[in-house]
């Protein structure tokens, strides 16, 4: 038989043992330090009162169908080193309380209905992104990093190289002689129209400023 008293976290727990009544008086929660309820059909929400195992080291609770949200009393377990509450039905944010549990390297929530910001601080910073996969809603610095696809640029070989300084030359060299045609080609046509006398200075002038306009065509 097990009694609690009341206002108080200390048991009595009697029983029987080789025709003996024995008991026991206390608070047994200072010496658990693991609890798997896992794969129970547990249903509601987390109760604030495991926040007082201060003794535990690991808690899991996944493969039920706990509800609502991560209780912030759970921040409170300064030894705990494993916390998996993955395939549930919870919802709400992280408790970015839970950055100051240093022993904590396992941390689970994955499949479960949890959004806002994933905590990057602490032990979070850790953690992998199959932690937190099944929650649609959640998003932070560690999935980005996760889902960062890096996209290497192919350097340019000395053969890609010389081509490119080739081709480039090579319309240079065009563009100047095809320049330097329109040039002497106008200058001679402007010679020929003074030397015959069929034209005067007007024309010319209009055949000078025209060759500008030729020249920026042929470019």
């Amino acid at each position: 038989m097990t009694t609690v008293e009341p206002n108080k976290d200390v048991f009595k727990i009697e029983f029987l043992t080789k025709n003996c009544l024995l008991s026991y008086k206390g608070n047994i929660l200072n010496y658990l330090s693991r609890l798997d309820l896992s794969c129970n059909n547990l249903t509601g929400q987390i109760p604030q009162s495991l926040g007082k195992l201060f003794a535990i080291h690991a808690l899991n609770l996944s493969h039920n169908h706990l509800t609502v949200f991560l209780p912030v009393s759970l921040s409170n377990l300064s030894q705990v080193g494993s916390l998996d509450f993955s395939y549930n039905k919870l919802s709400g944010k992280i408790p970015s309380e839970l950055v100051n549990l240093n022993f904590l390297e396992v941390f689970s929530v994955a499949h479960n209905n949890i959004s806002g910001r994933i905590p990057s601080n602490g032990q979070f910073a850790t953690f992998s992104i199959s932690n937190y996969e099944g929650n649609p809603f959640l998003y932070g610095l560690r999935l980005e990093k996760n889902h960062t696809k890096v996209i290497d640029m192919p350097f340019a070989s000395d053969e890609t190289e010389g081509k490119w300084y080739e081709i480039d030359r090579v319309s240079f060299f065009a563009s100047f002689v095809a320049t330097y045609c329109v040039f002497l080609l106008s200058f001679g046509v402007v010679s020929t129209l003074i030397l015959i006398g069929e034209g005067d200075g007007s024309i010319y002038l209009r055949i000078l400023f025209t060759v500008p306009i030729v020249v920026d065509t042929f470019r």
